[in-house]
């Protein structure tokens, strides 16, 4: 009984080889091109809405080219495009950090900045699987009130 106490479970102790820090890095790379690219899209975005909206307010005739969006209002193509912008902005900014952090920790041998790094990556994948689930919940929402309206004729 004595003996099973005095046992220290051994930690276990993951092996980082050389190759792995390569890709490693070449992932860091890859990162801070798409979050550059995503913060560029968020940027058109964000002066496209309020673009529009500012076009719509002045021209109320430019709501009959925006198709479904025209019910919406000025306000309202705003705010969704400004979502939109939001979008693209969150994920590069979880990029930009992963590479950031991941470079500097695979170039330096920072522990905690590879922890940080792999921390933005998992926010990351949880940001896009929670939003995921959002739209099969809504495509499902609208299958059904599709199904309960008489379906599509």
């Amino acid at each position: 009984m004595e003996d099973l106490e005095k046992e220290v479970p051994q930690e276990v102790k993951l092996v980082v080889t050389e190759e792995m820090r390569s890709y490693f890095y070449d992932m860091s790379k890859w990162a801070r091109f798409l979050s550059v690219v995503g913060f560029v899209i968020s940027a058109f975005l964000t002066l496209g809405s309020f673009g529009i909206g500012a076009a719509v307010t002045a021209n109320p005739g430019v709501l009959n080219q925006l198709g479904p969006l025209a019910g919406l209002g000025a306000t309202g193509i705003t705010i969704f495009y400004l979502l939109l912008a939001f979008f693209f902005f969150y994920p590069s900014l979880l990029l930009f950090r992963f590479s950031t952090k991941g470079k500097q920790g695979i170039l330096f041998g920072d522990q905690e900045n590879f922890n940080e790094a792999i921390a933005h990556v998992k926010s990351l994948f949880k940001f896009w699987g929670i939003l995921t689930i959002l739209f099969i919940a809504g495509y499902f929402l609208l299958l059904l009130a599709v199904l309960a309206s008489g379906g599509i004729k």
